[in-house]
This record gives structure tokens, sequence and C-alpha cells, in this order.
């Protein structure tokens, strides 16, 4: 039986490898590899320390992959999870002390007394379910829609954790206010108290989980390595998806301000600065759908460490961004010829590249150097 499970696993790992294709890129020829297909809306991932990947479906599924590129069944012990929309199972956090602690975080949209919100959860995972399942925040209104979910997940240096909160599509001015969770990023402790040091937890009125204001629908969060800061990547409306280095107390200006315009076309004004709200540190205009932002620092592509990488759904690419003094000083778009909708960008212990791609059928794909994956066969 033991033989026959290898011959199995075998014939996986060389169909994935079969389905390899190469792409042309600034750092030289990119290959790029399935490691699982069939997934349904793959929303996010997160390696943990034996090898093993973990994937959101946004159709309400947790699942596993093994070293093998073996994909599990569905986890067991997930809460009632509505899905609807863009609403669904979504992003995914492994606990820094995972091996001496086996502790997950995920995003997830969540529905109570007929209204929706993100809602974030805490769960120790043993073999393949989740045990002691725990709701550590919900966003507050709940409100009604399934649209504009935001939910990346993003451990700071400290141990608190960022949650990035979407406007839920409310057109009002809920992402300028700060008694509501809309349009904000939060920071938290793990066990869901408001982390020490938030800009605003001593301001009457004002909820004390609120780090930063003025959001629409961020989809992308990351730590600078060098600093610590966190980046977020925002959609725009019509045009005007952004890039912040995302601060205490920072108001961002939406809706009150964007380089996009209404999708009805009227205009919206793109003063920031003299009106008080922090600019874009870079921005699309039309629009990319940016999703999963990372910072690369591995060996694989030493030209490209330091850059910054982000999904592109509407874009369907990889974009590439250098950057110079802090700023964004260049783009590149790879895996055009791809045609996928690219949900999320992570690097991998190994130093390659993991996607997934938003499809019905999406799939976790892996991007290495051609010249070395070539030398190691």
């Amino acid at each position: 039986m033991r033989y026959f499970l290898l011959i199995i696993t075998c014939l996986l790992w060389s169909v994935s490898w079969t389905e390899a294709q190469n792409f042309p890129s600034s750092a030289g020829s990119l290959r790029v590899s399935t490691v699982v297909s069939g997934l349904e809306h793959p929303w996010g991932l997160a390696f943990l320390p034996d090898g093993r990947i973990l994937i959101t479906e946004r159709s309400g599924r947790l699942r596993l992959v093994s070293r093998e590129g073996v994909l599990s069944a569905p986890l067991r012990g997930l809460p009632p999870i509505y899905v609807q929309g863009q609403g669904g199972l979504l992003d995914v956090l492994a606990d820094p002390q995972f091996a001496r602690r086996p502790l997950i975080y995920f995003s997830f949209s969540e529905e109570r007394n007929g209204l929706i919100g993100t809602a974030v959860a805490e769960a120790e995972l043993k073999g393949e379910s989740l045990e002691n399942v725990r709701v550590i925040f919900r966003q507050q209104p709940k409100v009604t829609g399934n649209n504009h979910w935001g939910s990346r997940l993003v451990m700071a240096r400290d141990g608190t954790l960022f949650i990035t909160l979407g406007e839920r599509f409310d057109h009002s001015r809920q992402a300028q206010e700060l008694n509501s969770h809309l349009g904000k990023v939060v920071r938290i402790q793990t066990d869901g108290s408001p982390a020490q040091g938030n800009p605003f937890i001593l301001s009457a009125g004002a909820l004390p989980e609120i780090w930063s204001y003025g959001h629409r629908n961020v989809q992308g969060a990351t730590l600078d390595p060098a600093t610590g800061k966190l980046w977020t990547i925002e959609h725009g409306p019509k045009g005007g998806d952004e890039v912040n280095i995302t601060e205490a107390g920072v108001n961002y200006g939406w809706p009150e301000a964007s380089y996009g315009s209404h999708y009805t076309g009227l205009p919206i004004p793109d003063a920031h600065a003299s009106r008080g709200f922090r600019e874009p540190l870079y921005y699309w205009n039309p629009s990319i759908a940016p999703s999963g932002l990372m910072f690369y620092s591995g060996d694989m592509f030493p030209a490209w460490k330091g850059n910054l990488f982000t999904g592109a759904l509407a874009g369907k690419s990889l974009i590439r961004l250098t950057l110079a003094e802090g700023k964004i000083a260049g783009e590149e778009r790879l895996l055009k010829e791809l045609g996928e909708r690219i949900r999320d960008v992570r690097q991998g212990p190994d130093g390659r590249i993991y996607l997934l791609t938003d499809n019905k059928n999406g799939r976790l794909l892996r991007l290495e150097a051609a010249s070395q994956s070539q030398a190691a066969e």
C-alpha cells in the first residue's frame, strides 16, 4: 500500500512539472509550474514550518498541500462562513511560533442577524481539523452587501496583528469616521484586545483598534523587512489603485480623494495632501485590481531583492515594483502571457515565488528561474 501511494505521489508531482511553462522577464526566463490545481477561487496561502502549505478557497474550504504536492480534503472545524459575491473564506496566517503551538488565524465573511461583516478567528491546526476555534475580531458595524471585505492579515514584529478592512462598498463617509471599522486598517493583540500604542486608543468615540483610515478595499499587505513598516495596496474605484506605507493615525483620503473616478464617470477630487490626506506612494489609472503584496528577499532572483510584488486581477499579471529612496521607481509586468487573475503572491522558504490564480479551477503556481530549474533536472 505504501509503495502504491508513493507511485501516485510521484505521478502527481510529475504532472505538475509537465505543465511548466517559460515566460520572459528582466531577470531572464521564468519557469512557472503548477503545484496543485482544482482550487475553487483560492484567496490566501501560508507556509508551515514542516513544508506544508495552507490554502483558503473563497467557497469556504481550507486545504493543505503536502510537501509532495498532494492536496488534502477540506479541513474540518471551520465556523459558519457567508459565501456570497466577494465574500467567503479569505486570508490565512500561521502563527510565528507555529512549531511550538500550532495556531493559525484566518479571515472570513460572517453573517449575524441578517447583516454581514469581516471577522477573524484563531484556531489550532490538529491533523486535518481545526480545534478551539475562537473569533478574535468582528468588523463593526455589520452591513448588507457582498463586496469589499479587505481581509489581509499581517503579523507585526511585536506580535500584534494587522487586519485590513474594506469599506464594504458603502458610499457614505464611514471610511472617514473613527466610530466605524469600515475602510480601516486595525491592529489588535492576538487575544482580540486593542494593541497598546494604537493612535486612537484614548480618543473619545473612536474605536481603539483603528490604526489608519480613509481606505477603500485593501487586498494586499506586508511588512517592509528593512524597516518593519506596514505597506498596503488597495483597489480604487474606476482607476486609482493605491500603494501606501500605512502608518499610525494617518488618513488616506477615501472617499474624499482618489486618483480614480466613480463608476458613473463622475470625478473625485484628486487633491490629497492639500486636504490633510496622505498622498499614495504610487497609483494605477486605469485599474489593475491589485491583490496580495510581498517584498522579495530570496536568493532565487538576486536582482529582485528588495522589490515589491503584487498580483493583478483585472490586469491578469504579476507586477514587480522597484524602489529607490523609499519611493517606487519603476514597474515590470510579468506573466502577461499566462492570462490569469493573480489573487495572492508569497515568497516560499525555498526563495521561489508562489502565486494563486483566482478562477473556479484555480491553481497554486511556483515561479523560479528557468536556468536553475533546468540545472536541477
